[in-house]
C-alpha cells in the first residue's frame, strides 16, 4: 500500500510539472514581436532598362562603284583617323584623271598663243575671254577627277572599332553600298525610357546647377565602374506608352562597353523623412496592403495603408501609420482581428537591422 501511495505522488508529480511546462511553452509561443515605424531620411534606387549606344557610329560606303581591291584592316580592329580601310579598283578614275591632266595642258597652249596673238593685236579679245575660259573648265574637271580618284581610297573619319565586314576583296561595290561600320567608344550613350510622373519629379527637384549621377547595371548583373551623367531629355513624350527618353553618358576608357549592348539604368532617388516599415509586417486583400496595429488592449485590429515607395525588404509608408503606432512583426498568420495577444516589444531600430535598408 505505501508502494502504490509513493507511485501515485511521484505520477502526479511529473503530471503537475507536464502541465507547467506545457502552459509556459504554450504562453511562449503565443508572445508576438511587434514594432513601429521610424521616420528617416533615405533613398531608393530606380531601375530603367536601357540601350547602349556608341557616341559616334556611322555606316562606311562605297563613294565609287568598281572592284574593292584591297581591305586594310579586319572586323574589330582599332583604327585612327586618316587610316586607310578600302581601295577601290582606281583604273577608270585613274585613266580620267589623266585624261583631265592632258586636256588641261591643251588649254593652257591654247591660252598662252590667244594671249599672244591678241597682244599683238591679231585676235580680238572675245577670243582670248574664250580660251581663258576653256582653261578654267578643263582646270574644273582635272579637279573633279582628283576627287573621283580619292574616293576610291575609304579612309576613317575618326579613332574607332570596325565592325562586320558587308563585302570582301574583289566584290563589285555600288557606289553608295554598305561596306561597314566604324564606331568611336570612347564614350558611350546610353538611352532609358522614364514615365511621365517620375519626369514630373525628377524635373521639380533637379537643382540648375547640378548634374544628376545615375549607374549601369550591365548584362552580367554587375554594375559598370564609372558613374554616367544625364545631359539630354527628349523634346517629345510617346504618347503610347507615356515615357521620355533620357540620355546618359559614360566614359568608356577600357573599352568594355560596346555599340548595342542592353543594361539596366540605376538611379538614386532621395526619400526625405520617409515613414518605413519592414514589407515582412504586411499583408495584402484584394490587391490592398494592411498591418496588424495592436491597441491598448492588447487587441490586434487589420489597418489598411498606403504604399509611398518600395525598397528592398522596406516599404515607406505615405498613410495609415503614425510613429507611435505598434504593428505586428512576425506571425500574422497565426491572429486574427479582435485577437488578444501577449507581445514583446522590437526597437524599429534593430527590426529594420537585418533588413536591406540603403539609407544615408
Amino acid at each position: 500500500m505505501k508502494k502504490i501511495l509513493i507511485f501515485i505522488g511521484v505520477s502526479f508529480a511529473l503530471w503537475t510539472s507536464s502541465c507547467q511546462h506545457k502552459e509556459a511553452h504554450h504562453e511562449a509561443e503565443h508572445k508576438f514581436p511587434v514594432t513601429s515605424p521610424v521616420r528617416k531620411d533615405t533613398s531608393l534606387v530606380k531601375e530603367y532598362v536601357c540601350q547602349i549606344h556608341s557616341i559616334r557610329h556611322i555606316e562606311l560606303m562605297a563613294q565609287e562603284r568598281g572592284y574593292l581591291e584591297n581591305i586594310y584592316v579586319d572586323e574589330g580592329q582599332h583604327v585612327k583617323k586618316g587610316q586607310l580601310l578600302f581601295k577601290v579598283m582606281p583604273r577608270l578614275y585613274q585613266a580620267e584623271l589623266e585624261r583631265a591632266e592632258a586636256e588641261v595642258n591643251f588649254a593652257q597652249i591654247e591660252y598662252d598663243n590667244t594671249k599672244n596673238l591678241a597682244e599683238n593685236n591679231v585676235v580680238a579679245p572675245n577670243e582670248l575671254a574664250m580660251a581663258k575660259a576653256k582653261l578654267a573648265k578643263a582646270k574644273a574637271e582635272l579637279s573633279l577627277a582628283r576627287v573621283h580618284l580619292d574616293f576610291t581610297d575609304i579612309r576613317a573619319p575618326f579613332d574607332g572599332i570596325i565592325d562586320r565586314f558587308h563585302v570582301r576583296e574583289g566584290s563589285l561595290v555600288e557606289e553608295g553600298e554598305l561596306l561597314t561600320h566604324l564606331s568611336d567608344n570612347s564614350q558611350m550613350w546610353v538611352y532609358y525610357n522614364v514615365p511621365e510622373a517620375e519626369y514630373l519629379d525628377y524635373m521639380t527637384e533637379l537643382k540648375s546647377d547640378s548634374a544628376v549621377t545615375v549607374q549601369l547595371l550591365m548584362a552580367n548583373n554587375k554594375l559598370f565602374k564609372y558613374d554616367g551623367k544625364v545631359e539630354t531629355i527628349e523634346a517629345d513624350f510617346n504618347h503610347e506608352t507615356g515615357n521620355i527618353p533620357f540620355r546618359a553618358t559614360f566614359p568608356n576608357p577600357d573599352a568594355l562597353l560596346r555599340h548595342g549592348e542592353t543594361g539596366n539604368i540605376e538611379m538614386r532617388v532621395a526619400l526625405n523623412d520617409a515613414l518605413l516599415i519592414p514589407q515582412k509586417a504586411t499583408f495584402e486583400v484584394l490587391e490592398k496592403k494592411y498591418v496588424f496595429v495592436i491597441d491598448e488592449e492588447h487587441r490586434v485590429q487589420a489597418r489598411e495603408i498606403e504604399i509611398a515607395s518600395e525598397l528592398p525588404h522596406i516599404y515607406a509608408i505615405s498613410d495609415g501609420l503614425k510613429e507611435d503606432d505598434k504593428i505586428l512583426l512576425d506571425g500574422l498568420r497565426l491572429v486574427r482581428a479582435n485577437d488578444q495577444i501577449e507581445f514583446d516589444f522590437v526597437e524599429p531600430s534593430t527590426a529594420l537591422a537585418g533588413l536591406e535598408l540603403y539609407a544615408e
